[in-house]
Order: C-alpha cells, then structure tokens, then sequence
C-alpha cells in the first residue's frame, strides 16, 4: 500500500544465528545536554527560592498549594512531568492572583517551561 508511515523501531534481521537484541540509534546527550540540564536545574531552584518567599506573602491555603507543589519541581530521573506540569500551573496561577509580587514567579515558571519545551 502507497504512501504507509511507521513510526519506532524498524527491524531487519538478514541471517544469522543467535540474533539479540536492537541497536537503536539514539544519541546520548552529550555536552548541549548537560548544559541544559544545568541550566534547567538553575532554573528550577530560582523558582523555589522565588516561592519560598511568595509563600510567606499569601493567604495560608495559597501557601499550603504552594508547599504541596514544591515535591512536583525536579529535575532529573525522578521529576515526572505530568506532575511537574500541574505543580507549575498550580504556583503560576497562585503568583498571577497577588499581583506585581508574583510576577517574578509568573516569570520563573515560563522560564523553566521553556526550558522543558513548553511541556
């Protein structure tokens, strides 16, 4: 059939014996990566730096979303991101509703989601 798209692997196996395994052909993240990983993280903890003050500044249930979305904010094998992204949303959302103090954090979180690819 015309015009079929796969997506993922593609296998071929041309003879052999004992065939294991797949190559895949993925590239490790290399400096680039660590740099972004860094620069994430950097990220990440001027954000909770910039909460940590927030919080003391909002009205007690504001501060009490604030503390249960702090756990959400990794970065790293542990971080998963449909958490992450709810935690993000939850403190932009608190930071919009007080006004110009929350504007750094407003900022903060658009920073770290484009760090993550708008994820």
């Amino acid at each position: 059939m015309s015009g079929d798209h796969f997506h993922g692997d593609v296998v071929n196996i041309h003879g052999g014996t004992d065939n294991k395994g797949i190559v895949h052909h993925h590239h490790a993240p290399g400096a680039d990566g660590d740099r972004a990983t860094g620069e994430l993280t950097r990220a990440v903890q001027e954000l909770i730096a910039l909460l940590v003050e927030l919080r003391d500044g909002v009205a007690p249930m504001a501060a009490e979303s604030i503390d249960e979305a702090l756990p959400a904010l990794t970065v790293g094998p542990g971080a998963v991101p449909r958490e992450r992204h709810r935690a993000l949303m939850a403190v932009a959302g608190i930071a919009a509703t007080v006004g110009a103090v929350g504007a750094p954090v407003v900022e903060a979180v658009q920073r770290v989601l484009g760090l993550l690819g708008g994820q």
